[in-house]
């Protein structure tokens, strides 16, 4: 082979390579525009020395308690300042910061930590009672740092433990932080919500959580300075990156403890808020707040939403209501989004039905991500470009992640074929644009034909008494399945199943018609999304209507 003339006495050097991390973000924010304010918490105004010196002590305390590289350091805690600084300390002290879920039980709790192998957790004092019910259960004994925040007004915080303003005071604002040996080291442990069995630790690198990062202002086209709505927890794949991509733009932070209407619509005002994050039942708290709650607005808002494909209404509301509203799409495993629905200004013009068909697509890939394709998962073959034809939806690129932590089995399928496996099924239209039809796990298959749950919640979306719809398998005796319907009436109006069935068969083909409708609450993670597994379970108990 001819060595290449380029690579000869042409090495890498301090001078010319240094891993990318998103830690550095921080560092030029708070050296370009120390001033300028990098959190709002209620009455409290940080600024971007301020922020870094924080990190920085919490880095060093971290070192001084042992923790340095490939270590575990759990945090179990809000959105608070306690949280973004953690986003920064932890992986300034070589460590690798593992956010967990606030809404998970002890159980689950207590096997993540022992998986993880975490050696320290930073918890809020809500939490405490949750934590310390997981520890009970858990193997591994960490170092609990308990963080008050002044912002919850709830029970006072048990005084035995190591209080985190003490931990930090300890820690040196000045600590020489520990840059990445290499910008394929792990940054972050997060998990999935293991619906089928124990949850995966998705292991990301400094290297894909810089340009994720990035990717967030440069695809969104966020501008400097911009004014972050934390409506996203940041436990859910690291709050999509945005911890770091608000230091890359030198922007601000505006924390927030619960998902409420009144202090959204409040700080929306007050705050000037340019831009935040969630899923389309963040929309309908929002539209749905009385009016003596709700805030004119003197500047648009972004809105970027990754759940299911908003309801056309909503989404003519959001508009009204001064908001602009963007679909992202991804997963854990590629550092939250990485999809985009690119808008096209000629869209503007369409007819209000063509435009929300329109944005019902996931669209096309982030700006750091290689590769995104429809493809036949057997075959590996891209499925055509129609519209229509069903294949498995694949990644391939710097922001997917590096494995699942001590699972290598599953590593090996989630990377077969030189492409990350997303277990998402969809379909690739003309122009390029990837849109979802449904989960594998989520095809429901009637005699022998395929059903895109999607389709049909999609439709009864469109029926003006439904605010969230659900639909997953039932077993049938002479069809296998049929789909079954989980409906959210909205409020004041009223539906029953004849009516709802009706609309199903002039809007679906027949086969594809509920053939029993539930009305209830329909139960949601904590970032919004259907938890159909919890309706999977249901079904069983089930008498058709």
């Amino acid at each position: 082979m001819v060595q290449n003339p380029y690579n000869i006495d042409l090495d890498r050097t301090p001078a010319n390579y240094q891993p990318l991390t998103p830690l550095t973000f921080l560092e030029r924010a708070a050296s370009v525009f120390p001033q300028h304010i990098a959190i709002v918490h209620g009455a409290l105004r940080r600024n971007y020395a301020e922020f870094y010196a924080r990190s920085r002590r919490l880095a060093s305390a971290l070192a001084q308690h042992g923790i340095g590289r490939g270590d575990t350091v759990s945090a179990l805690l809000p959105n608070t300042p306690t949280m973004l600084e953690c986003h920064y300390g932890v992986p300034m002290s070589g460590a690798v910061l593992h956010s967990i879920n606030t809404r998970l039980d002890a159980a689950i709790i207590a096997f993540q930590l022992d998986h993880a192998m975490s050696k320290l957790v930073i918890v809020d004092s809500e939490f405490m009672p949750l934590l310390q019910e997981a520890l009970k259960l858990a193997k591994v004994d960490p170092v609990v740092i308990q963080s008050v925040d002044p912002e919850f007004d709830g029970h006072s915080a048990p005084s035995d433990l190591d209080d985190y303003e003490e931990f930090l005071a300890n820690g040196d604002p000045e600590f020489a932080w520990l840059m990445p040996e290499d910008e394929w080291d792990a940054i972050s442990i997060n998990y999935t919500s293991g619906t089928t069995g124990d949850p995966k630790g998705v292991v990301s690198h400094h290297r894909g959580a810089y340009l994720l990062a990035q990717g967030n202002a440069l695809t969104t086209s966020m501008n400097k300075h911009a004014v972050y709505l934390w409506t996203l927890p940041m436990f859910h794949c690291n709050g999509w990156c945005f911890p770091w991509t608000m230091s890359a733009i030198i922007g601000t932070h505006v924390c927030l403890r619960q998902v409420r209407a009144e202090p959204i619509w409040a700080l929306l005002a007050d705050e000037a808020v340019t831009h935040l994050c969630g899923a389309p039942i963040v929309m309908s708290l929002l539209i749905s707040a009385p009016d003596d709650i709700r805030r004119a607005l003197d500047h648009q808002v972004q809105f970027f939403t990754a759940a299911a494909p908003p309801p056309e209404k909503l989404l003519a509301d959001m508009q009204e209501a001064g908001f602009d509203v963007t679909h992202l799409y991804g997963l854990t495993e590629t550092y939250g989004p990485a999809v985009v629905n690119d808008w096209h200004a000629s869209w503007s013009t369409l007819p209000a039905a063509e435009q929300a068909a329109l944005k019902a697509r996931q669209g096309v890939r982030y700006l750091p991500l290689e590769g995104l394709d429809v493809l036949d998962p057997e075959t590996m073959i891209p499925v055509p470009r129609d519209g229509k034809t069903m294949g498995e939806v694949m990644f391939r690129g710097n922001v997917v992640m590096k494995g699942y932590f001590r699972n290598p089995k599953a590593t090996q399928e989630a990377l077969a074929g030189g492409w990350f496996h997303s277990g998402d099924l969809g379909v690739m239209h003309p122009d390029g644009y990837v849109q979802l039809k449904d989960r594998s796990k989520d095809i429901i298959i009637s005699g022998g034909e395929n059903i895109s749950s999607i389709e049909v919640e999609e439709a009864l979306y469109r029926h003006p008494a439904v605010a969230v719809a659900a639909v997953v398998a039932m077993p049938h005796e002479k069809w296998g399945e049929t789909p079954c319907a989980f409906v959210e009436l909205a409020p004041g109006q009223q539906a029953d199943a004849d009516k709802l069935r009706a609309w199903c068969r002039d809007h679906l083909a027949p086969y594809k018609v509920p053939g029993t409708f539930v009305f209830m609450p329909i139960p949601r993670t904590s970032t919004g999304k259907i938890q159909k597994f919890v309706l999977r379970e249901k079904v069983r108990d089930l008498v058709p209507v």
